[in-house]
């Protein structure tokens, strides 16, 4: 009985290690494999092609086939099609004969209506195409809201913008609308602080079922989910505004990114800087370019070259890498600058790599491509 319970504790440890673990996608001597992060190779770089991990699963490509490894490099579905995309909500569309179909994470067919165009899941739901209307399809091939859109955009936290005729709003992945459809323009990203929209060429925020104006607001951006605050533009300056469309810091400047962490870089006279929420500048106007800090305190700015500075403006890594926001083939479409959970992932002369908050080297290796690490 004894023996039992241990080998079950063992069962049960290792599988919340494999599902815990986080892993990124490398190149080197044009092959592709995984490293972890503590820089160790987990699964051989071996393969003539695949991509990050999603649903647990990533796409490698074998004899000219594309097929799906699990987290110990194992054929979960054997190389066998043409072409393949992605997992996303236990779903991905793959390719054979030239026919796309959908299939779960067994490899196995989903059956669906027939379908005039097919279209990648995203937060549960895929776009679904009769004639020149739009609707929605669930994981299970099932339709979830009959086409009655002339479009729906991309999915995000959960929404995604969706119009008929000139109007837009925005609907939720059951289809339930939660911005009416009748603005002229909608932002593209749901947050619980609201979103922007334009009405009779007004500018405001929508939040709580009310449509907020900001005063003489010309251009509006999507709110950061780290602050309370989104910035407007007015004038050709741009300053920053809570969810009741007031401004609570004026226009002022000339660029801005968004608060994260409680400080936002500011563009002014040909130099960035950062201030806080009360708008006041904490760090001096003295970089060529500046991004948003991290949860660890650390925010990328560019001299020559990029580096990292702490909330006093220290800089604490040297400004001698460059960074990227995405290679272009991560499903995602790349990820923020800076530090992600306590990497950074930065490029020198020598390929790319990953720096921990110290500017030491990952497993202390340059690779030719490096992606993000993905939370399996």
């Amino acid at each position: 009985m004894k023996t039992r319970c241990i080998a079950t504790l063992v069962a049960i440890l290792t599988v919340f290690a494999a599902t815990s673990q986080e892993l990124a996608l490398v190149k080197q001597n044009d092959k592709y494999g995984y490293i972890n992060k503590s820089g160790e190779t987990v699964i051989p770089l071996e393969y003539e092609n695949s991509k990050s991990f999603s649903d647990g699963l990533a796409a490698a490509e074998k004899d000219d086939k594309w097929g799906f490894i699990n987290a110990s490099g194992e054929w979960a579905i054997a190389p066998k099609f043409d072409k393949v995309k992605y997992f996303d909500s236990g779903v991905a569309l793959v390719n054979a004969d030239d026919q796309w179909i959908y299939i779960n994470t067994k490899g196995e067919a989903i059956k669906t209506p027939t379908l005039e165009k097919t279209y990648d899941f995203e937060d549960g739901v895929a776009l679904y195409r009769k004639g020149d209307k739009i609707g929605l399809l669930g994981t299970d091939g099932n339709v979830v809201l009959e086409p009655e859109y002339d479009g729906i955009k991309k999915f995000r936290n959960g929404h995604a913008k969706a119009n008929k005729g000139e109007l837009w709003g925005m609907i939720d992945a059951t289809g339930k609308v939660v911005i009416p459809i009748e603005f002229e323009e909608v932002g593209n990203t749901y947050s619980p602080n609201g979103v922007y929209v334009s009405k009779n060429g007004e500018y405001g925020i929508y939040a709580n079922g009310n449509f907020n104006v900001i005063a003489g607001a010309d251009k509006v951006w999507n709110f950061n989910e780290n602050s309370g605050l989104t910035y407007a533009r007015k004038e050709d300056l741009v300053g920053f505004v809570n969810s009741k469309g007031e401004w609570v810091i004026a226009p002022q400047f000339d660029k801005v990114r968004a608060f994260s962490n409680g400080l936002a870089p500011v563009y002014n006279d040909k130099k960035w800087g950062y201030i806080n929420e009360e708008g006041e500048v904490v760090i001096d106007y003295q970089f060529r370019d500046a991004e948003t800090f991290a949860a660890n305190g650390l925010a990328p700015i560019k001299e020559k070259r990029w580096g990292f500075i702490d909330k006093t403006g220290k800089l604490v890594i040297p400004a001698e890498y460059d960074i990227s926001v995405k290679f272009g083939f991560l499903k995602s479409g790349g990820e923020e600058k800076g530090f992600i959970d306590g990497l950074a992932r930065i490029k020198s002369k020598e390929g790319w790599g990953f720096l921990n908050e110290k500017g030491e080297l990952l497993g202390n290796t340059w690779y030719e491509e490096a992606e993000p690490f993905v939370k399996l």
